[in-house]
């Protein structure tokens, strides 16, 4: 019987196709099992070595990358013994749309070891079935979502982090900041409706602007930029973008007038465009955030419902099953 080599954790993120698979076997009792394994393994066109470990059930398999994991599965199963599939759940971070769910389940698949995902974008979770054990494999499936430009982790993780998140400060506190600073530069356009004419000075607004566009409009610019690494595009992209463009513009207007008051008009800024324009999409994450945890509180509420056993009557016998 051949021992299995166990992968350091410093190459956890690397090429699986360099490193090989690892499969979880079922059903082997002795020697012969692992010799038929091996064997069964050996068979399949472009496999350059298999070795089964009976102490930890498990078959290492170095293969080139035209070898995908389901002809692997059917030897094993050919030669009478199955891969076991194991199942992890993973809270996801960044996702706007449908598109970022698909891009998130290509990612998750694209893992020669996933055999299936699926992203839920109202809960933000991904459930993932994958061979291989555990420690290796989750490692690779949350590096596999950070290239795609978004955050993975593990549900325990995920609600440790929310949980410390909530003892601070409230989650609504950058929307209110957001506000305020905003505030004063839209005043100028409401008064317009009653027929006043005036305009906070330029550099007044750049003092207020800047904050909400840098310091509390920095989460989209992070989002923005994993977004380019990936080369794909999300909504927070598009809000960079076109707050970056309406706030770049105007600095440059205002940078150029120095020295030429007085003389003519004075330039139009559009500050308060950048700054409304992130205030209210940071709004509509703070509503959709508070939307979602009270859809997953209620689901919550549901399953802590539900019994433990049933009782099924068999003929004149009731009987307890696990539910």
């Amino acid at each position: 019987m051949q021992n299995t080599t166990t992968l350091p954790a410093s190459l956890a993120n690397m090429n699986l196709d360099n490193l090989g698979i690892e499969l979880p076997i079922e059903g082997m009792t002795c020697a012969s099992c692992v010799s038929r394994v091996e064997k069964a393994l050996a068979k399949v066109p472009g496999v350059e070595r298999a070795s089964v470990n009976l102490a930890t059930e498990s078959a290492s398999v170095s293969a080139s990358s035209q070898v995908d994991l389901a002809t692997l599965r059917g030897a094993v199963a050919k030669a009478g013994y199955s891969v076991r599939e194991d199942q992890a759940s993973l809270s996801i971070e960044g996702m706007t749309c449908a598109s970022c769910v698909s891009r998130v389940e290509k990612a998750l698949r694209k893992l020669p070891e996933v055999t299936f995902a699926e992203v839920n974008l109202a809960t933000e979770n991904a459930e993932v079935k994958f061979v291989g054990r555990a420690d290796d494999v989750l490692p690779r499936l949350i590096a596999a979502v950070e290239k795609a430009g978004y955050v993975a982790k593990l549900p325990q993780a995920a609600d440790a982090h929310s949980e410390a998140a909530m003892a601070g400060w409230p989650d609504w506190w950058p929307v209110a900041v957001a506000a305020a600073l905003s505030l004063p530069l839209v005043l100028p356009m409401l008064g317009m409706l009653f027929g006043a004419d005036w305009a906070l000075p330029g550099w007044w607004q750049l003092a207020l602007a800047t904050p909400v566009q840098f310091w509390l409009g920095a989460r989209f610019y992070r989002s923005a930029w994993k977004a380019v690494k990936a080369r794909a595009g999300n909504m927070d992209l598009l809000v960079a973008l076109g707050t970056s463009a309406g706030y770049g513009l105007s600095l440059y207007l205002l940078i150029a007038g120095i020295g030429h008051e007085g003389h003519g008009e004075a330039p139009h800024l559009y500050f308060e465009a950048s700054a409304v324009v992130i205030t209210l999409v940071l709004l509509g994450k703070w509503l959709e955030g508070r939307a979602k945890r009270q859809t997953t509180e209620a689901i919550r509420a549901l399953n802590a419902l539900r019994p433990d056993t049933a009782r099924v009557r068999r003929g004149d016998v009731e009987v307890d099953v696990p539910a």
